[in-house]
């Protein structure tokens, strides 16, 4: 890409275009009038007087003075004309690299984003393990006995229909359904490394398969959005009332359910949108989460009050949903 601070857009010493024809010829016309007005003035009679030495003057030196404005008007031009032309050879370098950087970075950039994931997927778990070695008690009561978070009409009919195996019941149908506190906790991630309740919902979490998908698609968009300088603790959407949750989760789209997209910081907004453009892999995120939160939200609406939509609407994967909603057209 072309450095435009080594090549100034101004003509140095060095950059002198020279004399061109038409200085060449206004030369030659500016030499032949000073010859013919003295010509005149050696061969007119004397005695003209102060006016006519004024008029010799006015007939020498005003052609002079309009042909040399013609021509420095004329330079002047064709020094304009080189820079446009040097600063749009600039221009098109650098687009040129451009366009080539993205169609190279293109191909390479997917992995490489991928890779990070997965390497702060293993490092989230790697975390978990560490806070959770220790189980207290207190903190590790089963949540059998409390309300269950998702309601999946298909998997408690398929279960009621299929018969277990004489094998053994597998350990997944062996666990307790996770709760709808537990849900809610484990969506606003935990705060700080200390946040062992936190910590201990998010390991209860990510042990159900279907809510697992939920949170690594939540961490992803937190993550790339985090790049941008994107923090959720920052942004106070405005709250929703529960039964426009409803109807969305009943199927309800656009302007009737706009509320929920509360979100209203312009800049968080631009960042996304531009983001969303610019990069392919986190546009990919975005509509996953999208798609996985919506899933999610239609079974955990069945079982959940109005208070428990509201507790859910104030975490961090739901203003997340909000933003990405926003910017996706969802509320349109």
């Amino acid at each position: 890409m072309p450095d435009l601070d080594d090549k100034p857009f101004s003509l140095s010493r060095n950059d002198d275009p020279g004399f061109s024809a038409a200085e060449l010829a206004a030369a030659g016309l500016a030499v032949v009038w000073v010859i013919a007005v003295l010509v005149y003035v050696l061969s007119a009679p004397e005695g003209t007087g102060t006016l006519g030495l004024v008029m010799t003057l006015l007939v020498v030196f005003l052609p002079l003075a309009l042909i040399w404005a013609a021509v420095t008007t004329l330079r002047s031009v064709r020094v304009l004309r080189a820079e446009a032309a040097r600063l749009q050879a600039s221009v098109d370098a650098m687009r040129n690299a451009y366009v080539a950087s993205q169609q190279a970075g293109a191909a390479g950039l997917r992995p490489s984003v991928e890779k990070k994931l997965d390497d702060i997927a293993r490092q989230t778990e790697t975390a978990l393990a560490t806070f959770t070695s220790r189980r207290d008690t207190v903190l590790t009561q089963p949540s059998a006995d409390r309300k269950a978070a998702l309601i999946s009409p298909a998997a408690s009919s398929a279960a009621e229909e299929q018969p277990g195996l004489a094998l053994g019941t597998p350990a997944e149908a062996m666990r307790p359904p996770l709760s709808v506190a537990d849900f809610i906790r484990a969506l606003q991630f935990p705060e700080n490394p200390d946040d062992r309740e936190g910590f201990r919902a998010l390991r209860l979490a990510l042990e159900d398969r279907d809510v697992a998908k939920l949170i690594r698609a939540a961490q992803d968009v937190l993550t790339l959005m985090s790049q941008e300088g994107i923090y959720m603790d920052d942004l106070r959407p405005d709250r929703a009332r529960p039964e426009l949750w409803r109807r969305f989760a009943a199927g309800e789209r656009g302007r009737g359910i706009a509320a929920i997209g509360g979100v209203r910081d312009r800049s968080s907004l631009a960042l996304t949108a531009g983001r969303m453009r610019e990069d392919p892999v986190f546009r990919d995120a975005g509509h996953h989460f999208l798609r996985t939160f919506d899933r999610m939200f239609q079974q955990f609406e069945k079982n959940a009050t109005d208070a428990e939509i509201a507790e859910l609407a104030d975490t961090r994967t739901a203003r997340a949903f909000m933003l990405f909603g926003r910017v996706m057209g969802v509320f349109d």
